[in-house]
């Protein structure tokens, strides 16, 4: 996306080769892995936004084997680190990790069809006006009964309900006064104007939620 994240945004350490790990990544993938089961299309494309590092894509391609999945990034040293996942894992399911900012118009004629689009942890590090963006694009490149799965820290009614997420918003706030946490309430509303309907919302470790949404049929 054209801003630049903050700092604090998504550490990721050099690994081997082009591999970055994030310890992020390797702390939630099996929870996020665990509610994708219950929610996520036997089969179809897939699409993940802000793959970063790759671990999560590898990961989601080895547990759902008949979706095929598209990882992208908008940063190259992030989609390097992806293909060489990729490239070590031998799954057949998963391609190449592509360019796109999310958070611009237009991207869902490129990646139109999808039955499943995940993004984690990416709207508390863009824009009000961006988030809503990413949304609405989000809706038009989903097939009719696609889903779409956000996962991330969330405002609860207004109220940051942790230490450690008032002490991260602040520091994210202080970095670029634009981003920061968004509210739950508001996340509905905007997913609900973009004609998704709402499927579940689960509770996830570390204060997280995933927010599951769905495209009807007509």
């Amino acid at each position: 996306m054209a801003r630049e994240l903050p700092k604090t945004a998504s550490i990721a350490h050099a690994a081997d080769g082009a591999k970055l790990v994030a310890p992020s990544a390797s702390r939630n993938a099996d929870d996020i892995c665990t509610m994708l089961a219950q929610f996520a299309p036997k089969s179809g494309k897939a699409l993940e936004i802000a793959s970063g590092t790759g671990q999560h894509s590898i990961i989601f391609a080895a547990k759902f084997p008949d979706l095929h999945w598209q990882p992208t990034d908008i940063d190259s040293a992030r989609r390097a680190s992806i293909d060489a996942y990729v490239s070590d894992s031998d799954l057949k399911n998963i391609a190449p990790a592509l360019p796109l900012d999310a958070c611009t118009p237009d991207w869902s004629t490129q990646f139109a069809g999808q039955s499943l689009i995940v993004v984690v942890n990416l709207l508390h590090l863009i824009s009000t006006p961006e988030v809503r963006t990413l949304i609405n694009e989000a809706a038009m490149a989903l097939a009719p009964s696609g889903r779409f799965v956000v996962y991330g820290p969330f405002m609860r009614g207004g109220e940051l309900t942790s230490d450690a997420d008032k002490t991260f918003h602040a520091s994210l706030t202080g970095q670029d006064p634009e981003i920061g946490y968004k509210d739950d309430f508001d996340m509905l509303d905007m997913l609900q104007d973009a004609s998704l309907s709402v499927v579940d919302i689960i509770e996830m470790p570390s204060n997280n939620l995933a927010l599951i949404v769905e495209k009807p049929v007509s």
